[in-house]
């Protein structure tokens, strides 16, 4: 019993305590402190009257107001200009990287007269001549949109200039026939226009030129013509050295050129006879079919659709052709 009284005595002294540390914890918030929270609350209620979803869109709107679409800066200065270098004020950088993956060849032709300067005439050529035959299909190298097409009797005979989405520019010149027309966009490996030898040419071939902001870079810096390709898929422009060629191999031309002229050999243009029914315009209006011939290889040559040869023809783009067969071209 005496042990029970203890135990008793002692949580009845525990209970006490614990009220006397309530009582001593128990006390009022501080009028001061009790008037900031007020006035806190009070100004979070009037934030909603304060910010607006017209106020923010307006904000972001400004924000951005000079932000355009690339395409649409690009085609901008100069683009009414006639001359091939449209950038005659521009301030150019010092250097600038340019994305050249999403190329395409303008023609698989070899070089037969690279870029530089040349002392029979005493002036720079600011391209490089690629092999075509007349007809053939120039195809753009890059995404992007006809700046202008014109005709320069004593330069670039018949010439297309295309403006890139990558900031370049490309002309190719002394065509026979233009296959698109101003501000038209284009995508790379579309055809733009067939090969010829107008203007100031001694034979058919492509003038070909790449330049950034006016500056005629040497399109061997770009692109590795015996191979087909880009030497890399960026380009990096720089003023002090974008003259220069980029592993350029003048053995390695000559063996593609060697190549190249076995796998297409020059068209064979059947003589204009009424007789036959050719008729007696310029060019042939059929074609005698040789080892190695496609449609396809047929039509490039001569400045048709693979479609537009079938259909002269009665042909499908499957069908199979035979040597010495003779096909319309008109």
């Amino acid at each position: 019993m005496q042990f029970k009284h203890i135990t008793i005595s002692l949580i009845l002294a525990l209970a006490a305590g614990s009220s006397a540390l309530v009582a001593q914890n128990s006390y009022r918030v501080p009028d001061e402190h009790n008037r900031a929270h007020q006035e806190m609350l009070a100004s979070q209620d009037r934030i909603g009257s304060q910010i607006r979803v017209e106020d923010t869109q307006a904000f972001i709107d400004n924000l951005f107001a000079d932000e355009d679409e690339p395409e649409l800066d690009i085609y901008t200065e100069g683009w009414d200009s006639r001359l091939v270098n449209a950038y005659a004020n521009a301030v150019v950088p010092q250097t600038r990287d340019i994305d050249v993956s999403g190329y395409v060849m303008p023609h698989s032709g070899y070089i037969t007269s690279p870029y530089g300067y040349r002392k029979r005439f005493r002036r720079m050529h600011k391209g490089v001549d690629i092999k075509v035959y007349i007809g053939d299909t120039i195809r753009a190298a890059f995404d992007g949109k006809v700046r202008l097409t014109n005709y320069q009797r004593r330069g670039y005979g018949k010439y297309v200039i295309l403006r890139h989405t990558n900031e370049l520019e490309t002309v190719y010149g002394h065509l026979s026939e233009f296959l698109v027309e101003d501000n038209q966009y284009v995508k790379a490996g579309d055809p733009i226009a067939l090969g010829g030898n107008t203007g100031r040419s001694t034979g058919p071939h492509l003038h070909f030129e790449t330049r950034f902001m006016g500056y005629p870079i040497n399109p061997a810096a770009i692109f590795d013509f015996a191979n087909q390709t880009v030497h890399t898929d960026v380009y990096t422009f720089d003023k002090d050295t974008y003259q220069n060629a980029r592993n350029y191999d003048p053995a390695a031309n000559t063996q593609y050129a060697t190549a190249w002229r076995q796998a297409n050999p020059q068209p064979v243009r059947v003589a204009s006879t009424r007789k036959s029914g050719s008729s007696s315009g310029n060019g042939a209006s059929t074609y005698t079919v040789r080892k190695g011939d496609s449609l396809s290889k047929i039509a490039q040559r001569n400045g048709l659709s693979l479609q537009q040869l079938c259909r002269l023809n009665g042909l499908r783009t499957t069908s199979k052709i035979k040597v010495g067969q003779r096909l319309k071209l008109r």
